[in-house]
């Protein structure tokens, strides 16, 4: 007899919300959650828009939200625009705390794994621990099927000498010097006076020195005649942005694994929001009757295949976004962007578009040169990116 019914390898976001909601609505389940550090989910700031989730989602991960604010503003060199859209935002801290809490002996903290398989996992201590399944969310992998660019990234959550003065995030102000890729400042007021200022960068290669990050929040913070009384905590992250796949061969060469989160690929390709695809593999897995290995491998890989296929446009764009025009001008496809109706917008970053929202986006007058747009939209292969170097 296994020792549990699911092991989950790695307490990051997409592992510990699988954990916390079999717990909710599957308790007889045998569920082990690992993690390698000292707490679940790390260092981080998840942050999501109340269109990317349904009322019912919603309402399960609502002990974990640390603030909401019923709106988001946008800021570009051409273009100020406030959005009455809720965005909410969960911190680690939170995160472990609650979660934590509630699986109690299903989350072993300081446990690293040395081998992984389909059935069990091994130790750093020499235990070998089996299972009906094994889920792997360990955090992203470099593969060759694989062509990505980078949202790197720096935050520093601040307490201020004096309020701020904000009332909603500024999940984009563009207003800032651009460089070797596109820039933004995103701001997530959590009090009246403590902020947390992300300097943010999508680039193909080689991101900003955290020194190099950390000047430029000490920027924005004097621009805006903001002084800081105390550093809270400071977090640095560089997510994958996927330009183009070969889903088939990537899933060939993991060969029968179950891989969760930044792992399977299971983000928003444009945005690299990861919150709301975790929600949803959390609900999915749940909803399985038979969680071993044999019958989850064939449900889960089309689960996934279905997941990449759904955000082929978004690859497209995201290509557009890397490959087509100069790169200190690629604010202006964002600006572009922030035009459009609100709840195309809202739809975007849930990762819904419809046929006609495509089409809007894509059509008009586009920001980069009409040749290289197209350029970049044929290169939907890693073939096309070795074909070309």
């Amino acid at each position: 007899m296994n020792d549990f019914d699911l092991i989950l390898a790695g307490g990051g976001l997409a592992n510990g919300l699988i954990a916390w909601r079999l717990r909710q609505v599957r308790p007889e389940l045998r569920v082990l959650c690992l993690e390698s550090a000292e707490r679940l989910g790390g260092n981080h700031t998840w942050s999501f828009h109340d269109a990317d989730l349904s009322q019912a989602q919603q309402r399960w991960l609502a002990p974990l939200v640390s603030q909401r604010w019923p709106s988001y503003q946008v800021h570009f060199p051409g273009l100020s625009r406030h959005l009455a859209s809720g965005y909410a935002s969960i911190t680690s801290e939170r995160f472990a705390q609650i979660i934590g809490n509630d699986l109690g002996q299903a989350l072993r903290c300081n446990s690293r794994i040395v081998q992984l398989d389909p059935h069990g996992v091994q130790l750093d201590s020499g235990l070998r621990l089996s299972a009906a399944a094994v889920i792997d969310g360990r955090g992203a992998q470099p593969s060759r099927h694989m062509v990505l660019g980078q949202q790197a990234f720096l935050g520093q959550e601040l307490q201020l000498r004096q309020p701020h003065g904000l009332a909603a995030p500024i999940v984009m102000d563009a207003r800032v010097a651009q460089g070797d890729g596109y820039r933004f400042v995103y701001v997530l007021p959590f009090s009246a006076d403590t902020l947390l200022i992300e300097d943010t960068h999508y680039v193909e290669h080689s991101p900003p020195s955290s020194e190099q990050l950390r000047e430029h929040i000490a920027q924005y913070l004097c621009q805006h005649g903001w002084q800081v009384q105390r550093l809270v905590r400071e977090e640095r992250g560089v997510l994958p942005i996927t330009l183009a796949g070969d889903f088939p061969a990537w899933q060939a060469a993991h060969g029968n694994a179950l891989q969760a989160g930044l792992r399977g690929n299971l983000f928003h390709c444009t945005t690299g929001y990861s919150l709301p695809e975790a929600v949803r593999l959390a609900d999915w897995l749940a909803d399985q009757t038979h969680l071993d290995h044999a019958h989850l491998a064939p449900a889960f890989v089309a689960y996934q295949r279905q997941r990449w296929q759904q955000q082929g446009f978004y690859r497209l764009l995201n290509r557009m976004l890397f490959l087509a025009g100069d790169a200190g001008q690629r604010w202006q496809v964002m600006q572009r962007f922030y035009r459009l109706p609100e709840p195309l917008i809202a739809r975007f970053y849930a990762g819904r578009s419809t046929l006609g929202d495509r089409l809007r986006i894509l059509t008009g007058k586009p920001p980069v040169p009409v040749g290289q747009a197209l350029r970049a939209a044929l290169r939907h292969s890693p073939r096309h990116f070795e074909e070309h170097s």
